[in-house]
């Protein structure tokens, strides 16, 4: 196997053969089919309900796992789902879920739902995807998945079935006895069937599929991004891209000797393609703590124990759960481990080193989207990694920063460290096809194959990719995309607003926080505290409500009256940065925020006093924005 080390080495494995000639399964279930065969016997998942490094888990090898998978699949084809139909998942991580992902893409199109959505929301993906089959939660203490699920399956017309989970065989007594005292109702308000997962899968038969795979390249995945309005946009993945992301995995990081933990959730691409498929491709082990993964009871505090009860060699993180767990000692055995992947958001570089002075692990920044069926670039684990980089673009992906117009014609290319928009051609790309509404693929690609991704960004003199910022104004809450246009709208509704501007501050924990500055009409009065009531609730998604708001004398806007952004960004950076410094006891300030061709927007300080800089840096390496002295 060659290595992976430089941009070199990446080209070398492209230069072994085209990608079209790398004999790879044509689906999921061929290639899971091939890692039984390779592994059967190696364990596959294991899940334990309960946080505790003694807690009752459940561990299935790669043999049960396909078979699980067939009995899935097959219940899913009986209940009417052919391939072009949807099965929609509304789970948090369980047995299950890894199940239902695998299962409902080889039996049709599998379409993961974020749980933590409200329900209108779930009706309008389950409307957009036109779902026939729901598997979610049957009804359980401490989580409204159920009820939430049973009022969106009412307002989606087309679904004929809904197969429930129950988490109560995961519990042992007394637990287990207590649960069904305890579980919640949940009146039926939908006219679909209601089946149980466990039973109906034993009834199906796990040593063969009851129907014939279609042995070609298909859809058979359906991600919504954002999902913070009535009409979330709906990417499209083939099998083609899954497996390409499962292949690198293999390729370049896991082998069947590997233990991974991921408590990231699986309705997420980042857990379901780069690490899931991965496993799928090598023979490793996935271990899944908890429904909530990071957020569930006890994972921080238990967190270095699961590492050690597993031997893990992998970790899965985002920065919201390193800066967490950099609240916690490392208090086991700890020396299985190899590496940490960080992804979803920016890393800030106080945070990197903190991480790696307390568990002598190196952490690895890549960077993929849900529209490219995730992988794009990776800082070589065994290479230099350059710290606010996000590495080097993966093999047979070519990643070009363009100069676009609108419609997606290229005036130029951009030269070394020049920013322009981040472009990519890749196996995940459906080139012309991303999303499922033929509309919202206008304009998406340069040359009619690069995939704009509406991240600003550069490639340096070493190949390595660099991202500045959004050209779209998503704000990336610990790796959670909020449409600031739902924020604005919220305000919008109340009579004294005249115009609102959303923007995402800088947060040493979550990256981005919701922030929104606001114009009162002519002669208005009404207080900030008013205001955040109000879009309270006006907003269906907690995570979109402000966490700041501001009304000034007036927005800075654009020739033709648009609300102008860059400002209020720089204006939030130096609030941010100057409360930071002032609680920390710096003797500095901001003076101002400008922007840096390469770097984006950097907060410039002066000193208004003595000041350590080594203590200084420290506090405002938490945040991902740069700064330097005036």
């Amino acid at each position: 196997m060659a290595p992976y080390v430089t941009v070199a080495d990446r080209d070398a494995i492209e230069a072994e053969m085209p990608w079209e000639d790398r004999g790879l399964p044509v689906t999921l279930y061929q290639l899971l089919d091939r890692t039984r065969q390779a592994h059967g016997d190696r364990p596959a998942v294991s899940f334990q309900l309960l946080s505790g490094p003694k807690d009752k888990a459940e561990t299935v090898t790669w043999a049960e796992f396909q078979k699980r998978v067939t009995q899935a699949a097959n219940l899913f084809r009986s209940l009417g789902v052919g391939e072009g139909d949807v099965v929609a998942f509304i789970l948090p991580n369980s047995m299950e879920t890894a199940v239902t992902l695998v299962a409902g893409a080889t039996a049709g199109i599998v379409n993961p739902i974020n749980p933590l959505l409200e329900h209108e929301q779930i009706a309008a993906i389950l409307r957009e995807t036109r779902a026939k089959v729901v598997v979610t939660l049957k009804a359980f203490p401490k989580t409204d998945v159920a009820q939430k699920v049973a009022q969106a399956v009412a307002e989606a017309p087309n679904v004929t079935a809904v197969v429930e989970v129950d988490l109560n065989r995961y519990l042992t007594p007394p637990r287990s006895w207590i649960v069904p005292l305890l579980r919640p109702k949940n009146p039926v308000t939908h006219k679909a069937r209601v089946l149980d997962f466990t039973r109906s899968c034993a009834a199906q038969p796990g040593d063969r599929l009851t129907f014939r795979e279609t042995d070609k390249d298909r859809v058979c995945a359906y991600f919504h991004t954002g999902g913070t309005t009535g009409m979330p946009k709906v990417a499209q993945h083939k099998a083609s891209g899954m497996i390409y992301n499962g292949w690198l995995g293999h390729r370049l990081l896991f082998t069947e000797q590997d233990t991974v933990i991921c408590p990231l959730p699986l309705f997420h691409v980042f857990a379901a393609y780069p690490i899931m498929m991965s496993m799928i491709a090598s023979g490793a082990h996935v271990v899944l703590p908890t429904p909530a993964g990071y957020r569930g009871e006890g994972v921080f505090d238990n967190f270095w124990k699961l590492v050690e009860r597993w031997k893990v060699s992998f970790i899965i993180t985002v920065p919201t759960a390193i800066a967490a767990l950099m609240q916690r000692p490392v208090d086991a055995d700890v020396s299985s481990l190899r590496y940490a992947f960080s992804g979803s958001a920016p890393l800030p570089v106080e945070l990197y080193n903190r991480f790696e002075k307390a568990t002598g692990l190196t952490i690895v920044e890549g960077y993929g989207l849900t529209e490219a069926t995730c992988l794009v670039s990776v800082n070589p684990p065994e290479g230099v990694k350059k710290i606010g980089s996000v590495g080097i673009p993966f093999p047979y992906t070519h990643v070009r920063i363009l100069d676009t117009n609108g419609d997606g014609s290229v005036r130029r290319e951009c030269g070394v460290d020049e920013v322009g928009e981040i472009c990519i051609a890749n196996p995940g790309v459906f080139e012309g096809s991303t999303y499922t509404e033929i509309d919202k693929n206008r304009g998406l690609f340069a040359e009619g194959r690069y995939l704009r991704t509406g991240d600003l960004g550069r490639l340096d003199a070493d190949g390595y990719l660099y991202i500045t910022g959004r050209a779209k104004d998503l704000i990336i809450r610990g790796g959670h995309n909020i449409d600031p246009a739902v924020i604005e709208e919220g305000l919008l509704s109340h009579p004294a607003v005249a115009f609102a501007g959303a923007i995402g501050q800088p947060d040493a924990f979550a990256g981005e926080l919701p922030c929104v500055y606001v114009e009162l009409v002519a002669g208005a009065e009404v207080s900030e505290a008013e205001l955040l009531e109000h879009v309270s609730h006006h907003i269906s998604e907690r995570a979109a409500i402000p966490k700041h708001i501001e009304v000034l004398a007036e927005l800075p806007k654009t020739a033709v009256g648009k609300v102008f952004k860059p400002d209020l960004r720089k204006r939030a950076i130096a609030r941010v940065y100057n409360a930071a410094l002032s609680e920390a006891g710096h003797a500095a300030e901001v003076v101002d925020v400008f922007e840096d061709k390469k770097r984006g927007l950097v907060a410039r300080l002066r000193r208004t006093g003595p000041v350590d800089e080594a203590a200084l840096s420290k506090t405002l390496g938490e945040f991902t924005r740069p700064w330097e002295w005036a």
